[in-house]
């Protein structure tokens, strides 16, 4: 049988098709345009989500046996905005994860309601990508469509309303909307109080690999397959990604270097970061996991590579860099403001340390030391809960760099392990499809059956030591930026 990854990012669908061994067998991508209507705004059209999802899905399987198409699930850009009328209309663009305008009403929740009482009812505080402050900035500013809402939708259900009529949403993606009580894994009523919406207005949500309906009749017919084609819950972007590198089960740790990057540390039980600065989410084994996000981290490489040098050729300019852990510039990567662990969407990316002989790849390098460096904050604070690991998987586009994945090996003095599928959320997608159709009886079967690692880079003790100099320098510079960061965004 045929299984439909749907990976749903900010740039792109990635669509994925893999048969019952786990063996990629086709993958599209389509593209969609990304809108800031104001600095630091970020919004989406739904309707362009699916309407390059239908295209991609029809590019993907018009050369296999489409009689044998089985399942669809998807991996999605997590803690989007999207809300319907009474008849299922959008109401307005999608509100994207990268959106800093909730800076108060994410201080409201935070100070006015309390960052204890938002962990006790959902185990997170609120930080500005969040979909609950997104409810209350629209409350406020835009009352006439909050009074139209309907059905409160993340982006990736949204697609799954299409294909199959049932407004639905699974937990691993519920976790970030703040209105989730991640711990009994039901949505919390405390939280619709605050945000002034009714239980009602939530989907019905499911476990990641839980079946939600199969595709309508109208759309099999449109795209030629079996008319009980099964539609899976899927989960959040990360979610999907750690089961797409095998994450799953107990203290195991998956980065990703997206256009967002992660540390995604999953666990067989809950557990809270006392200090926030870490989301607590439920995971799509059925589990759990802990996740520090930084807004921006491929992203800042395409941003300096294609914006600011313009050029395309990341591997010519990264070729030139060689004495690792000795460069004098810095690089904090805030391009978006910061989600992990500093919670500040005043904060901006910066460079500092450049002199007369600073060169064009001492820059390069320090934006891929940056990323790292930032993706290490997050993980001292797991660290400093008592979660000891020792090795890593990596995904996202930037885990194509063999520089990158050497550098971030030794500033986080991890071992690397690099699979033979880096396709992440899309695999995550096709793989939660077949365990919902039966194919497998678990998501630690299917990970374990079609996961494959096949290298590991390894951290060197001599470039450990020298990063560790260099993050106790980089660690100093945003609490020194930050009244200024305050200063500039005001």
């Amino acid at each position: 049988m045929l299984y439909i990854g749907v990976d749903l990012g900010t740039s792109a669908v990635k669509l994925l098709l893999m048969d019952s061994e786990g063996k990629i067998v086709n993958i599209v991508s389509k593209e969609y345009p990304l809108y800031f209507p104001h600095p630091g705004w970020s919004e989406q059209k739904p309707e362009d989500w699916y309407e390059q999802t239908m295209i991609g899905i029809r590019e993907l399987i018009k050369d296999v046996d489409k009689s044998q198409v089985a399942g669809i699930s998807f991996g999605g850009q997590m803690h989007g905005l999207v809300i319907l009328d009474k008849d299922d209309n959008v109401i307005r663009p999608a509100i994207l994860w990268n959106d800093g305008r909730t800076t108060e009403e994410t201080e409201y929740l935070n100070t006015v309601i309390g960052k204890e009482k938002l962990s006790e009812y959902t185990a997170n505080i609120a930080f500005a990508g969040f979909t609950a402050p997104k409810i209350l900035w629209v409350k406020k500013n835009e009352p006439e469509n909050f009074a139209r809402i309907a059905k409160i939708m993340l982006p990736k259900d949204y697609i799954a309303y299409r294909l199959t009529g049932v407004h639905c949403t699974d937990v691993s993606d519920a976790s970030g909307m703040l209105l989730f009580d991640v711990k009994n894994r039901c949505w919390s009523k405390e939280m619709c109080d605050i945000c002034g919406i009714s239980m009602d207005q939530l989907a019905k949500c499911y476990e990641s690999y839980e079946k939600v309906g199969t595709v309508l009749p109208e759309i099999a017919a449109e795209l030629g397959i079996p008319a009980d084609t099964v539609v899976a819950a899927g989960a959040g972007d990360n979610a999907a990604a750690a089961v797409g590198t095998g994450t799953v089960g107990d203290n195991m740790c998956n980065i990703s270097l997206g256009t967002s990057g992660t540390v995604f540390i999953s666990s067989g039980r809950f557990g809270v970061d006392r200090f926030n600065a870490l989301h607590s989410f439920a995971h799509a084994d059925g589990h759990y996991h802990l996740m520090g996000c930084m807004l921006s981290a491929a992203s800042c490489n395409k941003w300096w590579m294609d914006d600011i040098i313009g050029t395309k050729d990341y591997a010519s300019e990264q070729a030139p860099i060689q004495k690792l852990g000795e460069n004098h510039v810095f690089y904090l990567p805030y391009l978006m403001g910061e989600r992990s662990p500093h919670n500040s969407p005043n904060a901006r990316a910066t460079f500092i340390g450049m002199t007369m002989d600073t060169t064009r790849a001492d820059m390069t390098q320090a934006v891929l030391e940056g990323v790292a460096f930032a993706l290490r904050d997050s993980l001292e604070v797991a660290r400093s809960l008592g979660i000891d690991l020792k090795r890593t998987k990596i995904c996202g586009g930037g885990a194509k760099s063999p520089l990158w994945k050497k550098i971030i090996a030794n500033v986080l003095n991890l071992k690397v392990d690099i699979i033979e599928s880096e396709e992440g959320p899309a695999m995550g997608g096709a793989m939660l499809a077949a365990v919902a159709c039966g194919e497998y009886a678990s998501v630690e079967e299917i990970a374990a059956k079609v996961v494959r690692i096949v290298d590991t880079v390894e951290p060197d003790p001599e470039l450990v030591a020298k990063y560790d100099a260099r993050y106790a320098q980089f660690k100093e510079i945003y609490p020194a930026c930050k009244p200024l960061f305050d200063i500039l965004t005001k």
